[in-house]
């Protein structure tokens, strides 16, 4: 599977939740987010724009709707739709950050359990480290043992 450069990889970390873990509203979240927060929704979208204006226009000089296209002067269908596209995408845009702030905020809760972990295995090696610090008699022989099992040079 091939990833461009526009694509986000949250989802492999392993404190995140993907795929089947989702629900519907997170899903959908996630690919509206993908979708309308992309360079090639960017480009589509100029492109309706001028194709409605380069449409109406032609309507307009050409006379076959009126004197006015299908979209009079100054465009107030587009003005419609497009006062209707902001206010479901000023909605769009909270859920995608609702969205990221959950996101965000499974990755620190698994970032302190791994802390949380790593701390408790320092004390430990801490700990053991201080006894055997403390029973030098224990370390003389491990040494001893060590000693003995590494074959003197030149004996193989």
């Amino acid at each position: 599977m091939a990833t461009t450069g526009w694509q986000t990889h949250w989802h492999k970390h392993p404190g995140v939740r993907s795929g089947d873990q989702l629900t519907l509203g997170e899903r959908a979240a996630d690919r509206m987010r993908n979708v309308m927060g992309s360079w090639p929704f960017v480009f589509a979208f100029f492109g309706v724009m001028i194709l409605w204006a380069v449409v109406n226009s032609a309507f307009y000089l050409g006379g076959t709707l009126g004197r006015h296209g299908f979209d009079p002067y100054p465009y107030i269908l587009l003005n419609l739709f497009l006062s209707m596209l902001a206010g479901v995408q000023a909605a769009a845009l909270l859920i995608a950050a609702k969205r990221a702030d959950s996101i965000a905020s499974e990755i620190a809760v698994h970032t302190e359990r791994n802390t949380d972990d790593i701390k408790a295995l320092l004390r430990e090696n801490t700990e053991l480290t201080q006894a055997v610090k403390k029973n030098t008699d224990l370390l003389e022989e491990i040494h001893r043992h060590v000693s003995a099992m590494t074959p003197k040079a030149g004996h193989c």
